[in-house]
Order: C-alpha cells, then structure tokens, then sequence
C-alpha cells in the first residue's frame, strides 16, 4: 500500500482522475448523514417510490422529512473537501466526480456542472412527476404550512417530488453510464467521505482498481475495500485535504 508521500506524487504526475464522493464530505458542513445514529431515518422511515406514488400519506410524511432538513440544506456551504475536488479541475487533472450527495455543494464549490454526476439526483430542484415540470424549492417549501397536503404542478395537478432518487426508483441511466465512462478512464480513483456499502453506486472503485487505477480511500471510518485499495487514510475529509494541497501545490 502507498504511503502519503507516494500518493502525493502519484497525484502531481496524473491528468486522469476520478473522484467519488458520499455523506462523509457533506458532514463536514453541517449536513446530517441520514444513516448515521440519531440520524433521520432513526425518526422517520424511507418512504418508497411506490408508497409516495400511491398514498398521500405517504407523500406528507416524505415532505416533512424534506422540511425539517430544509434549513440545514439552505444554509449550508461548501468545504475544504469540496473545493479540493474543484482545484484538482482547475489544474485540469479531474476527469470527472461522482457523488451520491444530492445537496449540490460541489456545484457551489464552482465545479463545473459538465464535471459532475449526481448518482441520486439532487434537492436543488423540484420536479413534476407527470409533465416534467420544474420548480424552484423555495416556492414550493414555503406552501408546506400546517396540516398541508402534498404539493401538485400548477399546470399539470401532477405529483411533485424532489428530483432526489427514491428507493425502489430506477437509477438515472445517463448519470449511471456517464459514471460508468470516466470510472473506466481513470488513473486514480478517489473516494471521500463515503462507507461504500450503497449498491450499485459502491461498485465504481471495484471496477476503477480492477482496471488497474490506483484506488485512494478517505473515510472517517474503515471501508470493506480498505484492503483492496491503493491509499487509505481514516479521518476527516477536511484535515486530510489541509494537509494533502500543501503536498501536492506544485503538481
């Protein structure tokens, strides 16, 4: 396995990297990790594509899990994780990023929307299930008062939703062969912030490492591929990347 100083220089001679990122990066701004104890899925169950298709109940219930994040969501703000994936691009060595996080920090950090794949879909961003319309989530959250009923499309009375994948909802195909494309292109394959247990988002560092990348891991805690890969640090993402740009400023 690599030491620092050995990823370091791997990362200053390469222009062909790919970067994966889960939860962990976003804890780090203040954004709950839903799976972690305490965490929102400890008081609110998932609800279901099909149950929030069928039942009304069920679609409340979805909304005001979304309105107790929501202020969270708003106020928060990209990290030092995020814009070191967003350095990586401006010294033109990023492929592309791949993330499960719907929280859109990585476009705030300024990278480019061409450079990122948003595996689960994304919160910015309310949508019609019938018509395909778009709505802003401030116009929509702001009607969410009382004892509301789930919100429908002025133009259509569709079903919104936010544009976040559900379970039992089929992944994205464009984002998933998008993902699948740069994965294959990859000389090193970075994970951050992510347990690598979600399928079939977690199977891209198998695919990269049996390609013959270099497979990086950066978690606060072990991962079932840490044997697997290249690099593994265990910590936070954010002190990692303070001392890891200074390692690699003149690559």
């Amino acid at each position: 396995m690599m030491n620092l100083e050995e990823f370091a220089g791997a990362i200053r001679e390469s222009r062909e990297i790919v970067v994966f990122t889960g939860a962990g990066i976003s804890t780090e701004s203040g954004i709950p990790d839903f799976r972690s104890p305490g965490g929102i899925w400890s008081r609110y169950r998932p609800v279901s594509f099909q149950e929030f298709i069928s039942s009304e109940e069920s679609r409340v219930e979805a909304w005001k899990r979304r309105l107790e994040t929501y202020a969270v969501d708003q106020n928060a703000k990209p990290n030092i994780g995020h814009y070191f994936v967003q350095s990586l691009n401006e010294k033109g060595k990023l492929i592309g990023l791949i993330t499960q996080n719907v929280d859109g920090l990585h476009s705030q950090s300024g990278l480019p929307e061409d450079k990122i794949v948003e595996l689960h879909g994304s919160n910015r961003t309310i949508r019609c299930l019938e018509c395909s319309k778009s709505y802003d989530p401030v116009i929509i959250m702001e009607r969410l008062t009382g004892n509301f009923s789930s919100p429908r499309c002025d133009d259509c009375g569709g079903i919104l939703k936010s544009a976040t994948i559900s379970f039992g909802q089929a992944m994205p195909e464009r984002a998933m062969r998008q993902a699948q494309e740069w994965t294959e292109q990859a000389r090193i394959f970075i994970v951050m912030g992510s347990s690598l247990q979600v399928q079939p988002a977690a199977s891209f560092p198998v695919i990269a490492r049996h390609n013959g990348a270099v497979l990086a891991i950066i978690n606060r805690e072990p991962t079932m591929l840490d044997e697997y890969a290249s690099f593994a640090h265990h910590g936070a993402i954010g002190e990692f990347c303070r001392r890891f740009n200074s390692m690699i400023a003149d690559g």
